[in-house]
């Protein structure tokens, strides 16, 4: 796992419990029994049954280690309400010299639950990166693969 803090909020936290007790007792056994299965087909060496199973199981471990350390290691974010945007922080941008009238809403998240379809962008990311720090007003340049992007904070939530 990286070394960069990890930030969620406390639906994700929530949620990560509840994945870490379904995988700890539910599907340990599940994948348990499958390895027991395959083992009474015979010959282990070429039981692609019981190597499908295994690397079930290693994936199965993986995730649980990985999801212990998260929660341990997690700082849980709330909606920020402060005049400078932070992780938590829910901004809506326009794009600077559009004539459209535009504007986008989103809220800044730690990278685990980023999804930009649901207007969540990742605190790592360049425009969230971007973003932090500034206050409402402010013009913001965002670097992109297409070239720099300018975007006013419209307003902050």
């Amino acid at each position: 796992m990286s070394t960069e803090t990890q930030y969620l909020t406390n639906e994700k936290f929530n949620e990560l419990k509840k994945e870490l007790e379904y995988l700890k007792s539910e599907k340990r056994k599940e994948v348990a029994d499958h390895l027991e299965y395959a083992k009474k087909l015979g010959d282990l060496s070429e039981n692609a049954e019981y190597h499908q199973a295994r690397e079930e199981q290693g994936e199965v471990e993986d995730r649980i280690r990985y999801i212990e350390n998260l929660l341990k290691t997690a700082v849980i974010t709330k909606a920020s309400g402060g005049p400078v945007i932070t992780v938590g922080s829910t901004v809506r941008l326009e794009k600077d010299g559009s004539s459209d009238n535009k504007s986008m809403l989103f809220t800044i998240v730690g990278s685990e639950e980023s999804d930009t379809s649901a207007g969540k962008i990742s605190n790592v990311s360049p425009l969230g990166s971007a973003l932090l720090g500034h206050k409402e007003g402010d013009k913001v340049t965002v670097q992109t693969p297409k070239g720099s992007m300018v975007y006013k904070v419209a307003a902050l939530a």
